[in-house]
């Protein structure tokens, strides 16, 4: 039986910030360009999803992840599926996701390698409160001025097809054996369950979904399996702990009391199934 609050760890990238308000007031030297949030135990099991904030000064490469399928070949345990939330996003911030129109894997490997790859992605511009979807296999990129909240299959299995200049590795054999030719689908329909509850995500490896408490009213959240949870609006408390916004609750096996703010709490939580679970707050 476990309720925890998360531990926030830094991770410097080229494309990260420097402020990272409101989200944490973690010091760091350099940029930071995303927050993991871990188990509060070093030495607690890894959990099977793993919850990321990131940040954007600058566009991130494009890149594609693998399936559980191609994971495994290659002797890694599992793949790379996930799911962001835009937490902030400036005039124009944009996404990639998935190819402008369908091509052939030749010509997938001549765009990495002329670096013509930017031009045939579908980018478009995002907003604040916005959902997307990015199954393994999807061609993807993040744009600047963004602040995202990601959960994702634990793993870092990424295969870099075009890196602005940065002098990163490539890695277009990967790339090309496990990506997805066709243009990616639409985007993310979010469907409310209750007042409470709304699923932004449900696939085959996990549930996103937002939660909305009105102020001062008290909810038990039943974590029967992993469960993560993360602060992006308002104040609550959480079990023991007080939480506000980019603050994270790990749980597993337990049942979690919160009891929301005056001004009220939203909460992303995302668990591992493959479908909502009806009694998850009550």
């Amino acid at each position: 039986m476990t309720v925890e609050r998360a531990r926030a760890v830094t991770q410097q990238k080229p494309w990260g910030v420097s402020d990272l308000s409101p989200w944490s007031s973690a010091k760091a030297e350099g940029a930071v360009g995303e927050i993991w949030f871990e188990r509060s135990n070093k030495a607690a099991e890894d959990s099977s999803l793993l919850l990321k904030l990131l940040f954007t000064s600058q566009p991130l490469s494009i890149q594609v992840h693998p399936n559980d399928s191609y994971a495994n070949s290659i002797g890694l345990p599992n793949g790379k599926t996930e799911a962001w939330y835009v937490l902030s996003a400036a005039p124009g911030a944009k996404i990639a996701l998935g190819v402008k129109e369908e091509i052939t894997s030749q010509q997938l490997r001549t765009a990495i390698e002329s670096g013509k790859l930017p031009g045939i992605m579908l980018w478009r511009s995002v907003v604040t409160g916005e959902t997307i979807s990015v199954p393994a296999g999807t061609i993807h990129a993040i744009g600047a001025g963004l602040v995202i909240a990601e959960i994702q299959q634990r793993s870092d299995a990424t295969f870099r097809m075009f890196d602005y200049g940065r002098q990163r590795e490539l890695h277009i054999d990967n790339a090309v054996a496990v990506a997805d030719t066709m243009p990616a689908g639409i985007r993310t329909q979010p469907k409310r369950l209750t007042d409470q509850r709304t699923v932004l995500v449900s696939g085959p490896h996990f549930v996103f979904e937002s939660i909305d408490l009105t102020p001062n009213s008290v909810w038990t959240l039943e974590a029967a399996q992993e469960t993560w949870m993360l602060v992006v609006k308002g104040t609550a408390r959480a079990g023991t702990s007080s939480i506000t916004t980019g603050d994270a609750i790990f749980a597993k096996s337990d049942s979690v009391e919160i009891r929301a703010g005056d001004l009220g709490v939203q909460i992303l939580v995302a668990y591992p199934n493959t479908a909502p679970i009806k009694a998850l707050l009550q």
